[in-house]
C-alpha cells in the first residue's frame, strides 16, 4: 500500500502552528483544509466566506473546505482539548484574568440551530439570532481565547437536551478550565452573571476564585430589621488605560448593613450625575486586590469586548453558512485556534521578540506595537505575497510570464523564513518526544 502523500505547504509559520494538531486529522485532505482555513481567516478578505477563502488560499472551489466542516471525521472536542493544552504549555504556570461574556449574531429564519428572537449585544436590542457564552484569558497585556458554548433557548432545545442559563453555562466552563489546570487570579463578568447567585456566584465561591462582577444599581440583599444600606464618602482613584494614559475617577463603597467579605462599590467618572456609560456598580470578592486597584482591575473586563471584536471583524466568527450546530461549533473552534495562533507571536510568550528583531520589520507597513491587532497586521504582511499570487496566478495561464511567477515564488520563500520562536520550540519538543 503506497504511503500517504505529505500535506501541501502554505506559509511556514502557519504550517508550523498547524503541525501541532496534525495527529487529529486522519486524512491528509482534512489536514490541508485545516491549514488553509487558518491562512484564509488571517487574510485581509473582509468577509470570511468559504468561496472568498478558497480564492485567497489558491483553491479553484470551496468544496474541500466545505467537506472539512461538514463531512470530515475530525472531532471538535479533541481540537479544543489540544488547543487548551498548548495554551497551558505557553502560559508555563502563569495565572490568567478570566473574562466571561456572551456574544450574539443576527441570523435570518429559523433553520439554524438555536436561533430565536433574543437580545443581541452588538446591535443592542432583541433580534433573530444565535448567542454563545465565551471565556477569554488576559495575561501580561495579551488576550488568549479559552472556551465557548452556544446558548440553547428553551424553545429551541432538541430531544434529550436540558436547558442551561448563560450563568450556568459559564460556571460549567470555569469548572472545566480549572480541571484542565488553568489558574485564575481574578474573574470578571457583567451583571447578568453578578446577579446570578445560585448559578454563578456560588460556584466562584465554591471554587475559591476571586472576582469583580458588575451588579444592577438596584441590587438587593436581605438585611435584619435594625440594619440599613448606606454609602461611604466618595474618594478618587487613578484609572490607568492599556495605552498608559490615566484619568481621575471616583469610587464609593456601598455597605449593606455591616461590612462583609464581599464588598460593593460604585465606580464613576462623575459622582454628581452618574452617567450611564461610565458608571458601574460592582461586587468585589478579591482580598489580594488593593483598594486603589479595584477600578483598574474591573477595567480589564473591556478586554473581552476587544477579543470578541477581533474574532468577529478580523477572523470571521459570524461568517459561517451552516445551519447545524455541530458544523457551526467547528467553525467557531477554528476561529479560536486561529486567534491563538496570532496571540502566540506576542512578546510575553517568547524568550526572544519574534517580530521586531527580524528583517521583516523593515517593511513600511510593519507595526512595532504590541497589541493583538498589530500582530495580525504583521502576519497579514507575511502571507501577502502568497495570497496575492493566488489571486493573480490564473492570469499566467492566459499571459504566461515566467519571471513574474518565479519572482512570487522567491518572495514566498523569503516569507517562509518567518517563524514564531515559541511555536518552533513546541514543535521541536513534539518531534523529540515522538522520536
Amino acid at each position: 500500500m503506497p504511503a500517504s502523500r505529505a500535506a501541501r505547504p502554505t506559509i511556514h509559520f502557519v504550517d508550523e502552528y498547524c503541525q501541532l494538531y496534525e495527529d487529529l486529522f486522519p486524512e491528509v485532505r482534512s489536514y490541508e483544509a485545516f491549514k488553509l482555513l487558518h491562512l484564509g481567516m488571517i487574510s485581509e478578505i473582509k468577509r470570511k466566506s468559504l468561496p472568498a477563502i478558497a480564492k485567497a488560499v489558491g483553491l479553484n472551489n470551496q468544496q474541500n473546505l466545505h467537506h472539512f466542516l461538514t463531512e470530515s471525521p475530525w472531532q471538535v472536542q479533541q481540537l479544543r482539548q489540544k488547543r487548551l493544552e498548548l495554551t497551558l504549555k505557553v502560559l508555563n504556570g502563569r495565572s490568567l484574568i478570566l473574562l466571561i461574556d456572551e456574544t450574539g449574531d443576527c441570523k435570518k429564519g429559523k433553520s439554524t440551530d438555536y436561533v430565536k428572537r433574543q437580545y443581541i449585544g452588538n446591535v443592542g436590542k432583541k433580534e433573530n439570532g444565535i448567542v454563545a457564552v465565551t471565556a477569554y484569558g488576559l495575561v501580561d497585556g495579551m488576550i488568549v481565547p479559552l472556551s465557548f458554548e452556544v446558548y440553547k433557548p428553551r424553545e429551541r432545545l432538541k430531544e434529550g437536551e436540558e436547558y442551561q442559563s448563560k450563568p450556568q453555562i459559564a460556571a460549567t466552563m470555569i469548572r472545566q478550565l480549572q480541571a484542565l489546570g488553568f489558574e485564575f487570579e481574578l474573574v470578571l463578568a457583567d451583571s447578568l452573571y453578578g446577579e446570578s447567585k445560585v448559578n454563578f456566584v456560588d460556584v466562584l465561591d465554591e471554587l475559591n476564585l476571586p472576582y469583580i462582577l458588575a451588579i444592577r444599581s438596584n441590587h438587593a440583599l436581605w438585611l435584619p430589621q435594625d440594619q440599613e444600606v448606606y454609602q461611604e464618602p466618595w474618594q478618587t482613584f487613578k484609572r490607568t488605560f492599556s495605552n498608559g494614559t490615566t484619568e481621575t475617577r471616583h469610587m464609593a463603597e456601598v455597605i449593606y448593613g455591616k461590612s462583609h467579605r464581599k464588598q460593593y462599590w460604585l465606580l464613576t467618572t462623575d459622582p454628581d450625575t452618574l452617567p450611564d456609560n461610565s458608571t458601574s456598580y460592582v461586587m468585589v470578592c478579591a482580598p489580594a486586590i488593593k483598594l486603589k486597584d479595584i477600578g483598574d482591575s474591573y477595567g480589564f473586563r473591556t478586554w473581552i469586548e476587544y477579543g470578541l471584536k477581533q474574532a468577529k471583524d478580523a477572523l470571521g466568527w459570524a461568517d459561517f453558512r451552516m445551519t447545524r450546530y455541530e458544523q457551526i461549533e467547528k467553525w467557531w473552534e477554528l476561529v479560536m485556534s486561529t486567534f491563538l495562533m496570532v496571540s502566540l507571536f506576542a512578546d510575553p510568550f517568547n524568550d526572544s521578540c519574534p517580530l521586531a528583531h527580524q528583517r521583516f520589520s523593515q517593511h513600511p507597513w510593519w507595526n512595532n506595537q504590541s497589541g493583538w491587532k498589530n500582530l495580525l497586521n504583521n502576519l497579514r504582511l507575511v502571507i501577502q505575497p502568497l495570497v496575492c499570487f493566488n489571486w493573480l496566478k490564473h492570469w499566467l495561464t492566459v499571459f504566461p510570464i515566467a519571471s513574474l511567477q518565479l519572482g512570487f515564488e522567491q518572495l514566498t520563500q523569503k516569507m517562509n523564513q518567518f517563524i514564531c520562536p515559541r511555536v518552533h520550540q513546541l514543535n521541536l519538543q513534539l518531534i523529540f518526544s515522538s522520536a
